[in-house]
Formats: C-alpha cells, sequence, structure tokens
C-alpha cells in the first residue's frame, strides 16, 4: 500500500499553477450566466473574479432591462444578485401551478330557481347534478345543463337564484350565488344573473377575486306567456379578460373553501 507521503507528493506533482486572474476575466466574458454561476464554485478566487459588476451588467441590462435599473435604490447590490433574484422571480411567474385536489367527480352542483310571487316564493327549477355528469366540451368552467320542468311563466317575473356546491359526502358546501332580480321570459332571450365570488384566504374580506360565478338561463315555449326554463348554464367568469377559467383553475379556487 502506498505511503500518504507518496499520495501527497504525486498529487502535488500533477497540481498545474492556476491561470492568471486576467486571464480568468477575459474568459468569464465570453461565458453565460449558467456557466459564470458553476465556474465561480472553482475557488474563492474564481468566484470573485466572476462577479464583477462589469460582467454581470450587461447581461442583466440584456435578459431583465427593467430591474436592473434597480440599483440605483442600494447602489451596494451586485448585479450578480440582481441577476439571480430576477431569474428565480421569472421561473416562478412560469411555474406550472400543482393540479388541483379536488376534481368534478367530487362536486353536485345544486341550483335552485324560484319565482317571487308577492311575499311568496314558489320552486320553479330544482337541480342537484353530479359533476361526473356534466357534459365536457371545452376545458373552460362552463356547463350547460338541460332542464325537464314544463312550467309556464309570465312574461315578466321576479326570480330568487341560488347555486351550491356540494362536496361529495357532503361534508363542505360553498355558495356561488345567492342573489334576486328580474327575468324577461321569452325565445331567444337569455336570463343572465352573476355575483361576484370571494377571494380565497385570509383577506377575503377586504380583497376581490377578480372572479364572478355566471349563471344563464334558456327558454322554450310555444308563446310569449307560454314559455320555460329549458336549459341553465353555469360558470366562473374571470373579469380580467371577461374569459370563463380553465376547469383546473376554477377547481384549484373552489379547493380553498372546499377542502380543510
Amino acid at each position: 500500500m502506498p505511503q500518504p507521503e507518496l499520495l501527497s507528493f504525486k498529487s502535488n506533482t500533477n497540481t498545474s499553477p492556476p491561470p492568471p486572474w486576467e486571464v480568468i476575466v477575459l474568459v468569464a466574458h465570453h461565458l453565460d450566466p449558467k456557466a459564470l454561476a458553476r465556474a465561480s464554485c472553482v475557488s474563492k478566487s474564481w468566484y470573485i473574479s466572476m462577479s464583477t459588476d462589469h460582467i454581470w451588467q450587461p447581461l442583466c441590462a440584456t435578459h431583465y432591462p427593467s430591474l436592473s435599473q434597480l440599483k440605483f435604490a442600494d447602489p451596494s447590490i451586485s448585479y450578480r444578485r440582481l441577476y439571480a433574484m430576477a431569474s428565480i422571480a421569472a421561473s416562478r411567474r412560469v411555474k406550472k401551478p400543482n393540479k388541483p385536489q379536488i376534481s368534478l367527480e367530487n362536486l353536485i352542483f345544486v341550483i335552485n330557481l324560484s319565482t317571487k310571487n308577492h311575499l311568496h316564493l314558489h320552486s320553479t327549477v330544482s337541480i342537484a347534478k353530479p359533476g361526473v355528469e356534466l357534459d365536457i366540451r371545452q376545458e373552460v368552467f362552463r356547463f350547460d345543463i338541460d332542464v325537464c320542468y314544463k312550467n309556464k311563466y309570465e312574461v315578466l317575473e321576479d326570480m330568487k337564484i341560488s347555486w351550491n356546491l356540494i362536496l361529495k359526502g357532503w361534508s363542505r358546501v360553498f355558495t356561488m350565488m345567492d342573489c334576486e332580480g328580474k327575468v324577461r321570459f321569452g325565445l331567444g332571450v337569455d336570463g343572465w344573473f352573476s355575483e361576484e365570488l370571494p377571494s380565497p384566504g385570509c383577506c377575503s374580506g377586504g380583497y376581490s377575486s377578480g372572479l364572478v360565478a355566471d349563471l344563464k338561463l334558456g327558454f322554450c315555449g310555444g308563446g310569449k306567456r307560454e314559455v320555460r326554463v329549458d336549459k341553465v348554464s353555469v360558470g366562473i367568469l374571470n373579469i380580467v379578460n371577461w374569459r370563463y377559467v380553465s376547469i383546473d383553475d376554477g377547481l384549484r379556487y373552489l379547493q380553498h373553501f372546499l377542502v380543510t
């Protein structure tokens, strides 16, 4: 077995002298940010050489021009650190969200429409639709539910609308909509209701979620005074771009209220 002294001697004889500092700096100008980060781990001198502002400033200005201007707030912050912060922030913005913890199969859509005559409510349409039975034609949180009721209504009615989502097993309930309004019944006319949804989390009382629960009524019949509800459409609408959210985004929102 060779002696430790011999191993040490052989190791020393194979060690090349470090390159001059000027060469390291010249090479650094030709490296991309990832290569610079790896090279700075070689030694303390390499770290110092590869971390200077005149190397990282053009990289910041090229990749993150707006954030490169943040140095005026604290001149002691290096451009290398600014680049690292900007890179982490950018990666988090494009990171795919986790899959929702619930699915449509875990939900029951409960909808009740009641006509209001003076002080009395008359139940018109009552629906309890398991999410697994919904007709999914697009990957958005909007669903059409056929109604098989033959009730006929006046041309103008006051209505009370409620839409609740029940977690399978009836362990949780979340009210999507509970409102009143007037509906002018008629063929080719949609009755439309919407209600702002609360923001999830601890600040739900003071901030808007940017989402609304959306409910539309479709009618059919043979005359102005012989119409009935034929279809109920429900969904979650994003009021920023006025588009329906995706099914996964809708489920991720709902899990804040339905999952412990």
